[in-house]
């Protein structure tokens, strides 16, 4: 069979998997991305829409993941231009109000065996052991400097892909729920996280195979829980990976509902020293990103330790 013959057959799947309000179209591979700089079609206003289970919408919570691919709106990606990390959020903040940070409740919640900072009120991971869900493996966590980076928080739709398709519509408050949304985080692989990058379905997919379903199903459902669009590409491959896999349900939202602001500090919520004297005389010199006290102000050299 010839190449074109693959791509008509692959495109009347697609057709049949996405609704009628989309245009069947010719299947990209799966390894192309569609280029930065192209235009987004439209400009309408952003739709940081209240998530499938906020609202009870039939057919998404507990739905199959495939059934919503063809829900998700299809443009070209907008440029990439003005997209900063901090319009997210300067770090992790406390969105739940436990008076404990986004990456710790993370780490908390995907590792087991967990051991905490003593004093933190079981706040901070200092250890605990990771089935990565991107290669399968089995990793170590050791809290410091030279060893955290191993694990990282990884947002599962990246927050330059949501940039680029609708993100920078929005306000301030509704990019930092995103970013600390835990229906689109997942403790993993440090390596994996930076080799995916700011890559979507159509660019990079897990290592690991059997892992391949969860993964695009939680980015459909991040991706509809915010109103994000995707590109023909992306949602060609969403497509492709769900059809082996046609039963997989769309993960239910358990965070803040989308566009809420970020919640006030509890009271048992550390604040940042004011400064590192501060920081030395209360013995938590040096203290590390994620850490309670550390702030952005005492780290000079942004490598995640303040107060060296």
């Amino acid at each position: 069979m010839g190449d074109r013959d693959v791509r008509r057959g692959l495109s009347a799947v697609v057709a049949l998997l996405v609704t009628a309000s989309l245009t069947a179209c010719t299947v990209e591979a799966v390894t192309h991305a569609d280029g930065e700089g192209s235009p987004a079609a439209t400009t309408s206003a952003p739709r940081a829409e209240p998530s499938p289970a906020a609202t009870g919408e039939p057919g998404l919570s507990a739905g199959a993941a495939l059934d919503a691919v063809g829900r998700l709106e299809v443009k070209g990606r907008a440029p990439r231009t003005g997209y900063e990390r901090d319009l997210f959020g300067e770090g992790w903040v406390d969105v739940d109000r436990n008076g404990c940070d986004t990456r710790n409740d993370v780490l908390g919640r995907d590792l087991t065996d967990v051991t905490t900072k003593p004093g933190t009120r079981g706040c901070v991971v200092l250890t605990g052991i990771l089935l990565d869900p991107y290669s399968g493996a089995t990793l170590a966590f050791v809290r410091g400097a030279a060893t955290s980076s191993d694990v990282q928080v990884d947002h599962v739709v990246a927050l330059a892909d949501a940039w680029q398709k609708g993100a920078w519509q929005w306000d301030g408050p509704t990019r930092v729920a995103f970013a600390n949304d835990p229906l689109n985080l997942l403790a993993v692989d440090g390596a994996l996280n930076q080799q995916k990058g700011a890559g979507d379905a159509a660019t990079w997919l897990p290592p690991s195979k059997p892992y391949r379903c969860a993964y695009v199903a939680r980015q459909v459902a991040v991706k509809h829980a915010y109103g994000l669009w995707v590109t023909e590409a992306e949602r060609d491959a969403m497509a492709r990976v769900l059809t082996g896999c046609p039963a997989e349900p769309l993960p239910v939202a358990t965070g803040p509902v989308p566009g809420a602001p970020p919640a006030p500090p509890s009271d048992d919520a550390v604040v940042p020293f004011a400064s590192c004297a501060d920081a030395r005389a209360a013995g938590a010199a040096p203290v590390l990103r994620g850490d309670p006290g550390y702030g952005p102000h005492l780290d000079g050299d942004d490598d995640g330790v303040g107060c060296e």
